[in-house]
């Protein structure tokens, strides 16, 4: 499966991933997942927004009874140039558990489902989880169709051009009530496991996040005859403001990122119009992550102001802290021996969305680097294999009792 899957969507030059959603490399993923399914015999279908479902036991979620199903899986899309395993590994993972499981000759009381979220990365249109969230209903349509990729191709219209349906996009609760238990495999982003020798942990919580446009703007002037105390840079001013979300973070204990920037008119030898910078910032807790955005935007109000900067703040995406439920936590860490590692994360997954409707856990796998979201991103096979095994006993704890 691995083999299979790993050229899909990879760029020859930087050797990561570009797996955007609803692109082609999407759909050749999406085509993957399909026939992984029908390979062993499960009833596949898609909600009704894009999210792929492969069931056992089931033809479709109305057989199931509320609460009953298991279900686990992952996502498939990735950032740019991210690495192999962020996502995918939950996928691939949850297929080769259910191999297991009927290698075992387990005997299923409940259930089963395998899925793939849909645009979980939102390197395509600037939103984090886009199918979960529409699923939970915590994205509406109408923001949904909102949403606009670099080109200004909107979300609705992508997924036409993918062959789905837009208009039936939308919050999903017969679904989800339909589901007793998600468990969530994924890489670990960090290097907790590594630290601590083991190959496998269980998720405790996700920190808060969110994703903030900072939009700067000067005036546009020629690079070369503009004198420097006449200028109204808004590069200057953007710069500062990156120094201060390190300072800030760095002092609160938490993390602060400026990753992406567009520039207007973007030539080599122009002052900027327009500088538009996107800041993700987490924190272990919600008072300490007000505090740290707080400071950012202060520092950049305060540098504009000297600058001549009009500066605009637009909180584009929030994530409230997800403590995973603690009954479901602990009945796994009881199946997995009781002494599996219980780590936090500033990560966002499809598990803590769905959180908010229904029971959810995570499953960590060691990554002996801490990379992610980079084409270094790794997991050893020896550990890859455990995360699979501790997800079948999981699987089978759950569903074959």
């Amino acid at each position: 499966m691995w083999n299979e899957l790993a050229p899909i969507g990879r760029h020859a030059e930087s050797g990561g991933y570009r797996r955007y959603a609803w692109t082609g490399a999407d759909a050749d993923c999406r085509t993957w997942f399909q026939a992984q399914a029908e390979a062993r015999g499960l009833a596949y279908e898609t909600d009704r927004n894009g999210n792929q479902w492969a069931w056992l036991g089931a033809e479709t979620y109305k057989d199931v009874l509320p609460g009953d199903a298991v279900v686990t899986g992952s996502h498939l899309d990735s950032v740019p140039d991210g690495g192999a395993f962020d996502g995918p590994l939950g996928v691939v993972s949850s297929f080769a558990a259910l191999d297991e499981l009927r290698r075992r000759g387990a005997e299923f009381s409940r259930p089963l489902a395998i899925t793939n979220f849909g645009d979980e990365e939102g390197a395509r249109f600037g939103l984090a989880c886009v199918g979960s969230r529409l699923a939970a209903g915590q994205l509406t349509k109408e923001k949904a169709y909102e949403l606009r990729d670099a080109d200004g191709i909107s979300l609705p219209r992508a997924m036409e051009a993918a062959g789905y349906d837009p208009e039936t996009i939308g919050a999903d609760p017969e679904r989800l009530a339909r589901i007793g238990a998600f468990v969530e495999l994924h890489v670990e982003q960090g290097r907790a496991l590594d630290l601590s020798g083991d190959a496998v942990g269980i998720a405790s919580a996700i920190w808060p996040h969110g994703r903030w446009r900072f939009d700067f703007r000067g005036e546009a002037n020629h690079a070369g005859t503009t004198r420097l105390v006449d200028r109204r840079d808004p590069m200057l001013t953007y710069a500062s403001t990156v120094l201060a979300a390190r300072t800030e973070a760095a002092l609160a204990g938490a993390v602060a990122t400026f990753g992406k920037i567009s520039v207007e008119p973007n030539g080599v030898n122009a002052i900027p119009s327009l500088v538009r910078g996107w800041l993700d910032s987490r924190a272990a807790d919600q008072a300490t992550l007000d505090t740290v955005v707080t400071a950012i935007e202060k520092a950049a109000r305060e540098r504009a102001d000297q600058d001549g900067i009009d500066l605009a703040v637009v909180r584009e995406s929030f994530t409230p802290v997800v403590e995973f439920e603690h009954a479901l936590r602990d009945e796994m860490n009881r199946i997995l021996g009781g002494s599996v590692p219980v780590l936090g994360t500033g990560a966002g997954h499809d598990a803590g969305i769905l959180s908010a409707a229904v029971p959810t856990a995570m499953l960590f796998v060691r990554n002996p680097t801490g990379v992610s979201h980079s084409p270094r991103e790794f997991a050893p096979e020896d550990d890859c294999v455990a995360g699979v095994l501790a997800l079948a006993d999981v699987l089978e704890g759950l569903a074959c009792r």
